[in-house]
């Protein structure tokens, strides 16, 4: 177990130095990982074939930022609709359950926008494109829920599939690494630093380093049954939060730690007092590596993270908006609203709105408010089916100790990033997943009657 652990590991660092260093290898990747996990998927034994296809499924949205770096993907929102195809293989295997159907109608409440936008814009190419943009991420979302929905899977295979989604953010992390050797030379002021990302967006970078602090911080606490195990799992997890805080995105970051906190919070209250002491222990070792990664950063940067986090610029000198503009889109899209609040103004037409008013392209950060504006009363009905259902399915299902973390992922990485990228759809549906408790098999004594 533990050398097939260190193999993994092994691999995907080497995954992340040919991406780098190979300029045909991202393409050849990307290809490779849609094969694999397509044969992995069809040749699956039937009780395995849920795991597998969540198994691909996380693979494919703790790589897809990476692809989109390279520019491995054959197009831009391709990781999408590969968790799409996933989910859909998966129904034609494992069906669907009937308690499923508010994702059903949520997926339904989805269209009326986009014949709202055709007769505000008009039908052309860049239509489709942008709606095509803004509602992949709530399709993704939809289809990902109405299958993982009561879903069963013991412990075990749901460490497997969180296992799944961290280890290409070590490739990630590895390509980071090698992008930027020189950090000092990078850091001149306490904005998002595209250096530091890889040349990408910090925003989604951050966003799927910070599930990586949480893929290994799980582990560091659920499987490192070793101490050099132990000690791999704390690595990675100092490495990895190191990248995302010299992202200088604060999004990924501090949803990371809300959802570290989620989870501890529940495997502390459920488990025996033995176990509590050694989760306190563990504790006091995560805070510890914690500070160090953090006083690294800080002199990495010569102090500006820490201006960064106190939203401070570069002199000094506190910023009036904290939300780096975010409030005044939020506004504007509430104004959609109230411009039409039965069926909104439609799919993306509020970023055409907006570069029409201001000459440039600004996509929203908050999908809470994009459906709202974009959708209407409609949005807000797709909003409450998306917080009431989770919050009803966990009163009768309470062994997932993720839910609250996976839910935490979803609400607050839709309010920084949106959905741009499928992460926070497919966290979303792991937190409806029917977690199982494996019985240990009982060995019963034979009795051997004398005549």
């Amino acid at each position: 177990m533990n050398l097939s652990y260190i193999h993994k590991i092994t691999i995907h660092i080497i995954l992340g130095l040919l991406l780098y260093n190979l300029d045909f290898f991202p393409r050849l990747f990307y290809f490779g990982v849609i094969a694999y996990f397509l044969i992995s998927i069809f040749n699956a034994a039937q009780s395995d074939k849920t795991t597998t296809i969540l198994q691909a499924s996380a693979y494919i949205v703790g790589v897809e930022v990476l692809f989109r770096m390279t520019g491995a993907g054959v197009f831009y929102e391709s990781s999408k609709y590969l968790v799409i195809l996933f989910m859909v293989i998966g129904m034609t295997y494992n069906g669907l359950s009937n308690r499923s159907y508010p994702y059903m109608i949520f997926l339904f409440l989805l269209i009326p926008s986009i014949l709202v936008a055709s007769l505000n814009t008009g039908i052309d190419a860049n239509l489709r494109k942008n709606v095509a943009f803004v509602l992949s991420g709530p399709a993704c979302l939809g289809i990902s829920a109405l299958y993982c929905f009561n879903k069963r899977l013991n412990h075990p295979q749901l460490k497997s599939v969180i296992l799944h989604l961290g280890l290409p953010i070590i490739s990630l992390t590895t390509y980071l690494f090698l992008y930027t050797v020189r950090l000092e030379e990078i850091f001149k002021g306490t904005q998002s630093n595209f250096a530091a990302s890889g040349g990408f967006g910090p925003n989604q970078v951050s966003t799927v380093l910070g599930l990586g602090m949480f893929v290994f911080c799980v582990n560091f606490f659920l499987s490192s049954k070793s101490t050099v195990i132990k000690g791999i799992n704390i690595l990675l997890f100092g490495l990895i939060s190191y990248r995302a805080i010299i992202t200088f995105s604060r999004g990924g970051v501090l949803t990371a730690i809300l959802m570290i906190i989620g989870f501890l919070g529940i495997f502390y209250l459920k488990t025996s007092l033995k176990s509590k002491r050694r989760i306190s222990l563990y504790f006091v070792m995560l805070l510890f590596a914690s500070s160090v990664i953090w006083l690294v950063s800080s002199s990495q940067t010569s102090g500006l993270i820490d201006k960064r986090y106190s939203n401070q610029d570069a002199s000094g000198r506190v910023k009036e908006d904290v939300s780096a503009g975010r409030v005044e889109i939020f506004k504007s899209e509430l104004e959609g609203f109230y411009s039409e609040p039965i069926f909104g103004v439609g799919a993306s037409v509020m970023k055409e709105r907006r570069k029409a008013i201001t000459g440039e392209t600004i996509a929203t950060h908050s999908e809470l408010s994009r459906m709202i504006s974009e959708h209407g009363i409609l949005g807000v009905i797709m909003l409450l089916i998306l917080l009431i259902t989770p919050l009803a399915y966990r009163i009768n299902n309470t062994r997932n100790y993720l839910f609250y973390a996976f839910l935490i992922f979803w609400f607050a990485t839709i309010n920084h990033s949106a959905m741009r990228i499928a992460a926070p759809g497919f966290i979303y549906a792991l937190a409806l997943l029917n977690i199982t408790y494996e019985k240990r098999p009982l060995h019963r004594k034979r009795v051997i009657r004398q005549g």
